[in-house]
Formats: structure tokens, sequence, C-alpha cells
């Protein structure tokens, strides 16, 4: 706290006025080397349909349309106080009356009554000097303030890009499973056309047909849900980029010429996770309300006003302002709270206990920011294994349905071999297609986690 000594002359005072209340200093470390993320973060995937969308988001969005707007206004709160708080109040006064006195107002009797115009034009200056730093922390709390609409807007981009990227690739592995399913659906129906053609030889039971029957009518039933998910998908995305459902084009996406960032931060130093919006925007709100402890301290204390006006009052505005017409005044204030029932006091205790729920909720927003990241790493470290684990699984089913097709038309198979062969290679395939999908998503989601690179915005 810089303080000092009140026992000094008032001019000292004046000179060597403090700002009482605790000085704010960051608890984000200073120290650490992060990995760099770029601030178009969403180009590593090499897609020029995902790049346009998410221009096309950051240009349209009403949601960083608000957050903007939001900003400015913070900024212009900070100036409103700034100007009121740090520099004199000056106003330019004009007035004029028509009057009517008597003697009997004057305290004589026997005047007869006086009419005339009374016409009076000054400046007026009034100046609360900030001796206890009152008015500079309550500037320090509304800046704070300026920086939590910053990270909320640069919060809000992030998330709006992030959106866009996983959406875009829900669409895209949604097109993949609907293209997959319908030449399933093709492959079951041309099989069910040789089972039929097998029974009608003897070769194949009734109850063969049948089960093939159900088999095509089963993954047939699984369109109609993808379709819906793929249609919702669009509306959303469409919305996330500033457009009407009815009036999107759908650009499109193939999931297999999305690429996977050659470099992905894997390890994650602790620098890296001050760098989340979400975090720099609650340590700007434990800065603000560091500042609201220092106002409610500084009302504790005296206040000193200083106040001044300069004009003239004149019979007529032609000699308004000569010699003889001149007034002036100046004078001050000194208000010192004496006696409020515990208010102030009770202001100040409320001040901080906010600032300690603040520091409380710093805390847990950076250990849920730690969770978060370490969460997502988890999940690309299993994303490569299942990766893996499905393509050599979709091209043993592939190979296998292969060889169970040619032995079941020259006989060498039974057709429940056949069936389950092709169950294997549709589950197989669809899960294939879905774990590109995560661990494409589950890497947008770690750039989000990371804070998305907005230092370079």
């Amino acid at each position: 706290m810089r303080c000092f000594n009140i026992a000094l002359p008032l001019l000292s005072l004046l000179l060597s006025s403090c700002m009482v209340g605790p000085d704010y200093h960051s608890p984000l470390s200073s120290t650490g080397a992060c990995q760099d993320i770029p601030a178009q973060w969403w180009t590593l995937f090499h897609s020029p349909q995902i790049n346009d969308l998410v221009q096309a988001g950051l240009k349209n969005s009403p949601t960083l349309d608000v957050a903007t707007a939001t900003l400015k206004q913070a900024q212009e709160n900070l100036n409103a106080q700034i100007g009121s708080s740090l520099l004199p109040a000056v106003n330019g006064q004009a007035s004029g009356e028509r009057q009517r006195v008597t003697g009997a107002s004057l305290g004589e009797e026997g005047i007869s009554p006086t009419t005339y115009t009374l016409y009076n034009a000054s400046v007026n200056i009034t100046y609360t000097l900030d001796v206890f730093g009152g008015a500079r922390r309550q500037i320090e709390g509304l800046q704070a303030q300026v920086d939590y609409q910053h990270f909320e807007l640069e919060a809000a981009r992030l998330t709006l890009t992030s959106n866009i990227v996983t959406t875009a690739i829900k669409i895209a592995s949604l097109q993949e499973q609907i293209q997959a399913t319908q030449e399933i659906i093709q492959s079951q129906a041309e099989q069910l056309t040789i089972v039929q053609k097998q029974l009608r030889l003897g070769g194949a039971s009734d109850s063969d047909v049948l089960t093939q029957e159900s088999q095509l009518a089963t993954t047939r039933a699984s369109l109609p849900p993808l379709r819906q998910q793929l249609a919702q998908s669009q509306d959303a995305l469409a919305v996330l980029v500033g457009n009407f459902p009815s009036d999107f084009k759908l650009p499109e996406f193939n999931l297999n010429n999305l690429q996977l960032p050659k470099n992905i931060p894997i390890n994650l130093p602790s620098q890296l996770a001050r760098q989340r919006p979400d975090i720099r925007a609650q340590e700007a709100l434990l800065h603000a309300a560091s500042a609201q402890v220092g106002v409610a301290t500084a009302n504790l204390y005296p206040q000193i006003t200083l106040s001044g006006a300069y004009g003239g009052a004149g019979l007529s505005t032609a000699n308004l302002f000569s010699p003889a017409n001149i007034i002036w005044n100046y004078g001050g204030t000194f208000l010192q709270p004496i006696f409020h029932g515990g208010a102030l006091h009770a202001q100040r205790r409320g001040a901080v206990d906010a600032f300690d729920a603040a520091a409380a909720q710093y805390r847990q927003v950076v250990l849920q920011g730690f969770q978060n990241v370490e969460d997502i790493l988890h999940a690309l470290q299993n994303d490569k294994d299942a990766l893996q684990s499905e393509q050599l699984a979709e091209s043993a089913a592939h190979h296998s349905l292969n060889i169970i097709q040619k032995q079941y038309k020259l006989g060498g198979v039974s057709y429940l071999n056949l069936l389950t062969a092709q169950r294997q290679y549709q589950t197989a395939r669809i899960s294939l297609i879905q774990a590109r999908a995560t661990q494409l998503s589950d890497t947008a989601a770690l750039f989000q986690a990371l804070g998305g690179g907005w230092w370079h915005s």
C-alpha cells in the first residue's frame, strides 16, 4: 500500500497523495516457455472450405457483434470515469431573470417597487482531489472490466471458430457414414437377390431369405437418423457463419481431405494454460474485485473538493463583463465520514469478501482449464490408438468378407458365415469413419483448450 504521513501540511498531502487498498499483482506466472499456436489455427487442417466458413463466421456472427459492442461500452465507461474523476468539471452557465422587488424586500418601507432584468454569465469549476486514490481505484476497476470484456471477446471468437471446425468435421463424417451405409445397402440388396435365386434352385432356405431381408431392412433403418443428424448439423453450421439455414449453401466436405496437423502440442507447459481466454477473463474479474477493495477503503477517508466560479452579472448584456460587474468566488470543502451506522466498514468487508470469492473462482477456472487440456491430451492419445485399431479391423473385415462371399457362391460356407462377415464389415467401416472424425474433432478441441493463439490476433 502506498501511503503518506497525514500529519504533513495540506500542500504536502496533496502532492504525496496515495492509493489506499491492495495493489493488485497478477497470480499468473511470467516464467516458462510454451509451444506457439497460430492465430488462424484452423488452417492447419488444410481445408479451403473450412477456412472460408470460419472467415464468414468471424465476419457475420451476431455473437461476436454482441461481444464487440460490449467491449466498446466498457471502454467508454472507462473513458467517462477518467474524464469525470481525474479532471476538473467545468460548466458554463448563463441566465436571464425578470423580477420586481419592493422596499419591504430590501428592509425599507415606503420605497417604490422596482422592476428590472438581471443577466448572469459565469464559468464554474469543481474538482475533487483524489487524495486517497478512490477515483484511481475506480478507474483501475473499470480498466479491469475492459480487460475482462476483451478476453470474453477472444473466448467468443475461439468458441465460434472451434464450433465451426468441429461441426464441419461432423458433417463430413455423417456424409461418409451415409455414403458407406448406402453402399452396404446396395451390397446387401445384391446379396438378397443371390439368396433368392439360390432359394429357387434349392440351395437356400426360406429362413436364409428372411434373415437377409431383415438385415437389409435394419441397415436401411439406420439411414434416416444419420440424415436427420446431417440436416441438424447443416442448420447449426449455417447459424454459426451468420446465415439463415434456408439460404445456406453447404460446401462439399471430404473427411479424407482433412489433414491432421503435423505439430500438435502433446506436453502442456504451465505457461500455455495462462493463455486461455477464460482464465485471463477470470483474472480480470479478480483485478476488478481488488480495485473495489481500494474504493471501499478510500470511502473511509476524507474527501476534499475545490470549487470556483468567474463571470459577470448586470442589468444588460452590453456591460455584463465590465469590471464593475465581474463576480467570482472560490472555496473548498472537507468531508470526513464520522458516523454511518457501520455501513462504510461493512461495505469494505463486503468488498474483501468479494475479492476472496473472485480469487477462489479464479483458482477453480485454472484447475478446470488444466483438467480440460489433460482430458483432451489423453483423448488424442487414445484416438491415435483407436484409429490404428479401426483401420486394421476394417481392412481385415473387408478382406474376410471378400473371401467368404466367394466361398459362399461356391457353396463352401454357410449363409450364417456370410451374414456374420457382412455385419462385421459394416460395423468396422462405420467405426473407422467415426474414429477419423473423433481424432480430427479432438485435435480442434485441443487448440481451443490451449487458447487458440489469440495472442497473435
